[in-house]
């Protein structure tokens, strides 16, 4: 009785005769798992953000009205750093996708030119969160009036509590309150006068945003800003330290003396992930 035998490398062998799903590689196809149930996470989180948007959505800040900031710049400049920040890891992607092509020539210089393109663009958006975490954080130079106890009575007749609603200063003299409800242009509702007094009195200033109290509006908003683009700034800064690591491996000739450059494409697939991932965070968090 005879048998047949040959080398297998535990490492790419797959079962079932040996066949590869759909061509790909083990590690390749368990990155992909691993980004499949991490997008189903990231959906969780803004179908949970949308949730409460929706239940608190006439009280609920606009992103054009929080992130104004712009480093360098003095005034309002609603949403254009977010949107620098958007293009910067945008083109980050490409700078990826040029890597991965480069290592399908085995082009060693390539690849390490790009790579190193693509960690300078993660490096920029992580630090430009950071800075707009910190401005979230510290405030605005006027503050905020959390509303105490009471009722306000709408245009339309109709009555809301005000108790733990921020009241945001319209003008630098602070005599005019923009109340968090808008009108039927959709336009914040202001009182000045008595009524200022009233609030003022009745009420507390804060400044800043936190996991209690929140300048800018709902306490919630803040919850889901600090948790969805900390959750994802953390997965851009895994993605660096990932792609650091295939970086220097890369200089170090690891890659090309293997033959291939796999493992550029497979932190590739994870980088163009959180690319998209921040798409929808922009798009539903911001610009919705």
């Amino acid at each position: 009785m005879s048998a047949n035998t040959h080398a297998v490398d535990a490492k790419t062998a797959w079962g079932g005769g040996g066949k590869a799903p759909f061509g790909m590689s083990y590690g390749k196809m368990m990155m992909w798992f691993f980004l499949v149930s991490d997008a189903l996470t990231f959906a969780g989180f803004l179908a949970s953000y949308g949730f409460m948007r929706h239940r608190f959505y006439d009280i609920w800040p606009s992103a054009e009205n929080v992130f104004t900031h712009f480093p360098f710049m003095h005034g309002d400049h609603p949403l254009i750093y977010v949107a620098l920040m958007t293009f910067i890891l945008i083109m980050s992607s490409v700078t990826m996708v040029l890597a991965v092509e480069a290592g399908h020539r085995m082009d060693k210089k390539g690849v390490s030119f790009w790579m190193g393109m693509t960690i300078i663009g993660g490096l920029i958006f992580v630090g430009s969160q950071a800075w707009e975490w910190y401005h979230f954080i510290h405030g605005t130079e006027w503050g905020a009036i959390e509303m105490g106890v009471g009722n306000f009575t709408m245009p339309d007749g109709s009555v809301k509590q005000t108790s733990g609603l921020m009241a945001r200063w319209a003008n630098e003299t602070k005599d005019i309150l923009a109340l968090p409800w808008k009108d039927l242009s959709g336009e914040y509702i202001k009182v000045s006068g008595t009524q200022v007094a009233e609030i003022v009195n009745n009420g507390k200033e804060v400044f800043g945003a936190n996991m209690v109290r929140n300048e800018y509006g709902h306490p919630l908003f803040a919850n889901f800003f600090f948790f969805i683009t900390g959750f994802h700034g953390t997965h851009v800064f895994s993605g660096v330290v990932l792609n650091f690591i295939i970086f220097l491996n890369v200089l170090k000739g690891t890659y090309q003396k293997r033959g291939h450059y796999e493992m550029v494409e497979k932190v590739g697939l994870y980088w163009h992930f959180v690319d998209l991932v921040w798409v929808f965070v922009f798009t539903f968090f911001y610009l919705v």
